[in-house]
């Protein structure tokens, strides 16, 4: 009895020492017949996904792609292939994509989603209040998962509940894949991959473009921001639990700038930015100096706003904010209103295509750091370089591109993310994959100035 039980122990070991030393499992099969299952399709910002999933089938496995819908609505989920169809001239989209219901509430149904799927692109948000559940149905059930989050609180919190979890089943949960946080992250990486010698710092400029239609971001963002800034207490709890020591700082600390700052790299206003791709980027790079003894990159985030008119505009709106997110009732005012508390900048609505198609983003970053052979510990850094990443419309042209470019470079490169499942940011999952060079294919594009 001992030796069976002896036998069986060194088994069981064996397969945990396979699942979490292979590649991913990107193969379908006939009880996981699909490559992608899109969740949230109907959403404002699903839609979009479905529509660049349906562009983009062709680049899948072998040159094809197995793909479903799935939410809550068999009907609605209809009428978004129906759309699609429309919209891309493909009335085979009506009758070749799969419908499956599925629901957050439900969690029978998300796990009879995820078996059928390699991966789940996530698209239900407030994370914060859906997105745990599909996290840990994906874990379970043996399905990677990709989310276009920019939710500092959600994605660190995945991290440290489901990562262990995740390896053990050889299962990637990749978050913030959206414009929240690919340009910046996968930008650091690819400034540090262009930069001859080691590069130390990073700031980075974010420039929004708005074509003559205007622009607006759909109010699902406008509450995330709402939720994300009334429980920003709880995220520093969070990062405590992790008992990470500091990174170590290679070159000169980089200094912080002020709260509002004219920036004369981009020629106007900036401040800092609110988004998760600092707290994405830290991640990133300490992975790679944990994982592969990288130097850790240090980053600084910045976002323009224009001129004095912008800046009075945002401060007025920056601070009623501020005094509502505090209460209940004010966080039920803004989001009640949220056109009228953000000057038109969120809509419930969300943008037309029209005004998508007049709207563009630019990301310089600007970084220095010692060429080959220079000692960092004896003196200022000696070579500076300027990259930029620039593409379409943020919320739902861009992050659709970067969402179902991501999933394809799982399907495509297995071999070459890293060695074990778990909860990873992008940059740390793709740096060694060909996923810049993709999205460089379709529109964002990354490039040395």
């Amino acid at each position: 009895m001992n030796t069976i039980n002896a036998l069986y122990t060194l088994c069981s070991r064996e397969n945990h020492i396979l699942s979490a030393g292979t590649m991913a499992r990107v193969e379908t099969t006939s009880s996981r017949p699909y490559h992608l299952v899109v969740f949230g399709a109907s959403g404002f910002t699903g839609q979009f996904v479905v529509e660049e999933v349906a562009r983009t089938a062709s680049e899948g496995p072998k040159g094809s792609l197995k793909w479903a819908v799935a939410g809550r609505s068999k009907q609605k989920l209809e009428k978004v292939l129906e759309q699609a169809a429309g919209v891309l001239s493909k009335p085979e989209l009506r009758t070749e994509v799969d419908v499956i219901v599925a629901d957050v509430g439900e969690p029978d149904s998300l796990a009879a989603m995820c078996k059928q799927a390699v991966i789940v692109l996530n698209c239900v948000g407030p994370y914060r209040f859906f997105g745990e559940p599909v996290v840990r149905a994906c874990v379970e059930n043996g399905a990677h998962h990709i989310d276009i989050s920019g939710e500092p609180q959600f994605l660190e919190g995945m991290q440290l509940n489901y990562s262990s979890q995740a390896a053990e089943k050889g299962v990637f949960v990749i978050g913030s894949c959206g414009f929240d946080s690919i340009p910046a992250d996968m930008g650091v990486i690819y400034t540090r991959d262009q930069f001859r010698g080691t590069l130390t710092a990073v700031e980075s400029f974010l420039t929004i473009g708005i074509g003559p239609e205007g622009g607006c971001i759909h109010d699902g963002t406008w509450q995330s921001a709402i939720f994300g800034l009334a429980d920003s207490r709880n995220l520093q709890g969070l990062r405590r639990k992790f008992n990470h020591k500091p990174l170590p700082t290679v070159g000169p600390k980089l200094r912080r700038r002020g709260a509002l700052f004219y920036s004369n790299e981009i020629q106007q206003y900036a401040l800092p930015f609110m988004g998760s791709d600092p707290s994405v980027v830290k991640r990133t790079q300490r992975f790679l100096a944990e994982e592969h003894q990288a130097t850790p990159v240090q980053y600084g985030a910045y976002a323009g706003v224009g001129g004095i008119g912008s800046i009075i505009k945002l401060m007025f709106a920056g601070m009623i904010f501020w005094l509502l997110v505090k209460f209940t009732c004010g966080r039920n005012l803004l989001m009640k209103y949220p056109e009228f508390f953000s000057f038109g900048m969120f809509s419930k609505a969300g943008p037309t295509r029209k005004q998508m198609e007049g709207s563009s983003f630019q990301l310089s970053f600007y970084g220095e750091g010692y060429t080959s052979g220079q000692d960092p510990a004896l003196g200022k850094p000696n070579a500076k370089i300027r990259t930029l990443v620039q593409g379409p419309e943020v919320g739902y042209v861009a992050t659709p591109i970067a969402m179902v470019q991501a999933a394809l470079t799982i399907l495509n490169e297995p071999a070459a993310l890293p060695k074990k499942g778990g909860v990873y940011s992008p940059g740390a999952a793709f740096a060694k994959t060909t996923l810049v060079d993709r999205l460089n294919k379709h529109g964002i594009q990354f490039s040395v100035v």
